[in-house]
């Protein structure tokens, strides 16, 4: 009798052998059907890239989930089938594919594209248990238990969000692929082993998306071969939006930020970009080229040094989220405020915000350099004197 344990890695490899050979067909397929990706003012490549490689993580995502896995799980923890619990994230999540494919071959305006993203995460609240209905304030805070209409809409409004957060960093070679697996690995040890409100077809499905990418990724390392592609972006994009929501429902307070804190990367840098265009009078939806990647390539970092140091970024965001599920109340609110801090300090450095918008790093040099001090009392004092 082979045990189980077993039975999930040789599926996970599996996984991985069918998202790295379906990536090169998916590559030559995007070539004959226009999903290519042409160079201009605001892309990286010089030369025209097939995009659409999300086709082939949907892909070996489907096999497992609806192929392989039911097959290895008859019944677990009285929660019916398998097969049940997935197809309707598999429906939904090729909602999002034929979306992200019409986008990449014919670039869909923003409307038609959320439509899209709507309809998809309409499926999941009506037909699974991924609903956000009840949230528990962080820190010692009540549980609140939300109405049908606002549950509908908090739900719509986080997968939304989460799709098109992941989608905006999606810049660089490799940048979206690497930042989720570190994502949704991390996503799924804590629901593992934290997450007490959760069934096992959680972790077994969030390590079959990250595997899926994880056999593309090769491909879309720089120098990339082929893109994820709106295909790709919006997909990985939607499914971590969705696989999260059972933390962000969760009846255990710190796992309630624990997903907000693992997607650190991608929701940090949305907001900031629309606090950025709120500030400068620009449209939120205004494309720009002040985002993280764009800032540190400004800087001098090469392409490759680029996306390794927002790895890292995400890996420190994966890191304290675990760290916030075995702290103590105390030591979890010191590693927010310390996060808060380093995100705004980082953002501020690199002028992420804009130019001339570093508030903080100003504050610590009024602090901590008597001159400066000094000047700018003397700034305040005249301004004011007249």
């Amino acid at each position: 009798m082979i045990p189980f344990a077993l039975k999930y890695i040789i599926v996970l490899i599996s996984t991985l052998i069918v998202s790295a050979i379906a990536t090169p067909l998916v590559r030559f397929l995007s070539f004959k059907i226009g999903a290519v990706d042409n160079p201009n003012a605001r892309r990286i490549n010089k030369v025209p890239m097939p995009t659409a490689g999300g086709l082939a993580v949907f892909f070996a995502f489907t096999v497992s989930t609806l192929g392989l896995l039911p097959r290895i799980i008859q019944h677990l923890n009285g929660n019916g089938a398998y097969f049940h619990y997935v197809l309707p994230l598999v429906i939904a999540g090729g909602i999002i594919i034929v979306t992200g494919l019409v986008d990449d071959i014919k670039e869909l305006k923003p409307l038609p594209k959320l439509m899209g993203i709507l309809l998809a995460a309409s499926i999941i609240w009506i037909w699974t248990d991924f609903k956000f209905d009840h949230f528990k304030i962080p820190f010692g805070g009540p549980l609140l238990a939300f109405p049908t209409w606002l549950s509908f809409f908090l739900t719509i409004l986080w997968i939304v969000a989460i799709t098109n957060a992941v989608n905006l960093i999606d810049g660089l070679d490799g940048l979206v692929s690497g930042v989720s697996i570190i994502s949704l690995t991390t996503m799924g040890l804590v629901s593992y082993f934290f997450l007490h409100d959760s069934n096992i077809f959680l972790p077994l499905t969030i390590f079959i998306l990250a595997v899926s990418i994880t056999g593309f990724l090769p491909y879309n390392y720089h120098p990339a071969i082929i893109y994820l592609g709106d295909t790709g972006a919006l997909f990985i994009g939607f499914m971590i939006g969705v696989l999260s929501l059972q933390g962000l429902k969760n009846s255990t307070a710190v796992a309630v930020v624990t997903p907000m804190v693992i997607l650190g990367v991608p929701i940090t840098d949305t907001v900031v970009a629309i606090i950025r265009r709120s500030l400068s009078g620009k449209k939120i939806y205004e494309a720009d080229r002040m985002h993280l990647h764009h800032r540190l390539l400004s800087m001098g970092l090469t392409h490759r040094g680029t996306v390794l140091v927002i790895y890292a970024i995400s890996f420190i965001f994966s890191l304290t989220s675990l760290l916030l599920n075995v702290s103590s109340r105390f030591g979890g609110v010191l590693l927010m405020v310390s996060l808060v801090l380093g995100v705004l300090i980082l953002s501020e450095m690199i002028g992420i915000f804009g130019e001339n918008r570093t508030p903080l790093l100003n504050t610590l040099k009024f602090i901590g350099n008597s001159s400066y001090r000094q000047e700018a009392i003397a700034k305040w004092k005249s301004r004011h004197s007249k």
